[in-house]
């Protein structure tokens, strides 16, 4: 019988670059859009790292090439991604995932640093990837961008001012690009992770984070790095089509939850 839908849930034979790829969330996205059968470029600065994963998913019947590259050298970043382009015959889906944890106190005299360095790789490079894959990504007239923000994009902490302003950045660069974009069929769409064990809360002990999931994530748990990769795909699907602009949480309810308690009486 014929199918009574028309929109595929498939990104086989589709190309897609992940930045920040050789570990947490990004290594979770090079291995989910493989195993959904899309080319992957895997990008980091780690190049151990983008090495073995162009491995695990070459092993697993999956189809890679890793470019080692620091984001931070923004000379590097449009030959890449022309080089990523001819080595897969196009660019279909760029997923900015690459990121610091930087925090200082306003009063630091790191401040100034430490806000120039998140800055550069948490927002700069997510545009100059942009500015690069656009002539790739409007090829097709169906585009997809996602850019990986925070919670902390939506809110706000103590000692975290450089981090917190530039995932707001990331938020701000995603509407208004989607908006700019929308009319060349390309869609960007952010995603807002919460607590999730990566290489960036690797650091916080075991103890701390069950305290914190207690406390302040409804579904009592960190989330896995697979549970925000799932979302991401499903922002790049062709069924996808019309999400456009938006900024999805993926916290377990963090967000959310107001932590004064329920009122009684």
């Amino acid at each position: 019988m014929p199918r009574l839908t028309k929109l595929s849930r498939s990104i086989a034979g589709h190309t897609a670059l992940v930045t920040g790829a050789a570990s947490g969330m990004g290594r979770a996205t090079a291995h989910l859009f493989a195993d959904e059968g899309a080319q992957v470029a895997v990008l980091d600065r780690n190049g151990d790292g983008v090495e073995s994963v162009v491995q695990e998913i070459s092993q697993a019947g999956g189809t890679a090439k890793g470019w080692t590259v620091d984001l931070m050298d923004e000379g590097r970043i449009a030959p890449v991604v022309a080089d990523i382009a001819a080595h897969f015959g196009g660019l279909d889906i760029l997923v900015n995932n690459a990121g610091i944890d930087a925090g200082a106190r306003i009063h630091s005299s790191r401040y100034e640093e430490v806000w120039e360095r998140c800055f550069q790789v948490n927002l700069a490079a997510h545009h100059r990837l942009i500015r690069a894959a656009l002539p790739h990504l409007t090829k097709n007239g169906a585009g997809r961008i996602v850019n990986i923000a925070s919670t902390e994009g939506v809110g706000g902490s103590a000692y975290a001012s450089p981090y917190t302003a530039a995932k707001h950045g990331v938020i701000g660069l995603t509407r208004a690009l989607a908006v700019e974009l929308g009319n060349q069929g390309v869609t960007v769409n952010c995603i807002c992770p919460g607590a999730i064990h990566t290489g960036l809360t690797a650091t916080i002990s075991d103890k701390a984070k069950q305290i914190f999931a207690r406390r302040r994530v409804p579904l009592k748990r960190y989330g896995d790095p697979e549970e925000v990769a799932q979302m991401t795909l499903s922002l790049v699907l062709p069924a996808a089509s019309y999400i456009n602009g938006a900024a999805v949480v993926v916290d377990g309810g963090f967000t959310v939850q107001n932590n004064g308690g329920a009122l009684n009486g």
